[in-house]
C-alpha cells in the first residue's frame, strides 16, 4: 500500500495486480499525471493519499483527486457538480454520478491548452469549499434495489441486517454497482463476491 503520493507516481495505486510493473497504467500517463500535479501544487493544495490516489486538499478538505485509466488520466473535482462549468470542460464518470465531476487528458496538449482555465477552476472549487455548500445528494431510498439483493435479504435475515447497518454511502455504492450488471446471473455473482465484506462491515472499496 502506497503512503506517499510518490509512492502512487513511482508503482501506481495498488488496486490491480499490475502494482508496480512497467504495464501500470500510471505509466502510460506518467508526463500527463505529472503535469496535473504541478498544476496543483501551484494552487497551493496540500497533496495526501487517499483510496490509494493523490487526494488534493485544502485546510483539510478533499478538493481534487488525479487517477489514470486505460483511456484517460484525470483530475476529478469532488464538488464538480456545483461549479460553474462555463467551458464544458468536465464530464460525470456515469450518468448517476451525483458530486464528482472529471476534466480528462489523453495528451500533455490537452493539459497546456487549458492549463490557466484549469488554475481558473480550482480556484472556484477552493471557494466552494470555503463557502460550505453542499451538494444534494439522493437518499439509500432513491436507488433500485435489485430483485436478486432483495431474495437474498428475504432468504438471510442476518446479511439483511448487516447491509442496512452500512454507511447510507456504502449502501449505496453497493446498491449502484450491482444494479449495472444487466444480467441477473451477473448481479447474483455480484453480490456472492462482496457478501463476507458486507458482512463484516466493509464498503466496496475498503
Amino acid at each position: 500500500m502506497i503512503q506517499l503520493a510518490d509512492g502512487y507516481f513511482k508503482d501506481g495505486c495498488g488496486r490491480c495486480k499490475l502494482f508496480a510493473t512497467a504495464q501500470c497504467k500510471v505509466h502510460a500517463w506518467h508526463k500527463e499525471l505529472t503535469l496535473f500535479r504541478t498544476i496543483l501544487l501551484e494552487c497551493g493544495l496540500q497533496e495526501e493519499v487517499k483510496w490509494k490516489h493523490p487526494c488534493y486538499t485544502y485546510n483539510g478538505r478533499n478538493i481534487l483527486l488525479l487517477s489514470a485509466t486505460n483511456g484517460y488520466c484525470s483530475i476529478a473535482f469532488f464538488k464538480g457538480a456545483l461549479m460553474k462549468d462555463k467551458e464544458q470542460l468536465l464530464v460525470a464518470q456515469t450518468e448517476n454520478m451525483q458530486s464528482v465531476r472529471q476534466f480528462r487528458a489523453t495528451t500533455v496538449m490537452d493539459i497546456l491548452a487549458v492549463k490557466t482555465i484549469l488554475k481558473g477552476y480550482i480556484k472556484e472549487a477552493i471557494e466552494l469549499e470555503k463557502s460550505g455548500k453542499k451538494v444534494a445528494l439522493k437518499s439509500v431510498g432513491e436507488f433500485p434495489v435489485p430483485m436478486e439483493l432483495k431474495n437474498i435479504f428475504d432468504e438471510d435475515s442476518d446479511f439483511k441486517k448487516a447491509f442496512q447497518s452500512l454507511t447510507p454511502g456504502r449502501q449505496k455504492a453497493y446498491l449502484f454497482y450491482f444494479s449495472q450488471a444487466k444480467q441477473s446471473k451477473t448481479r447474483e455473482v455480484r453480490i456472492e463476491k462482496y457478501r463476507e465484506k458486507i458482512l463484516g462491515g466493509m464498503g466496496i472499496n475498503d
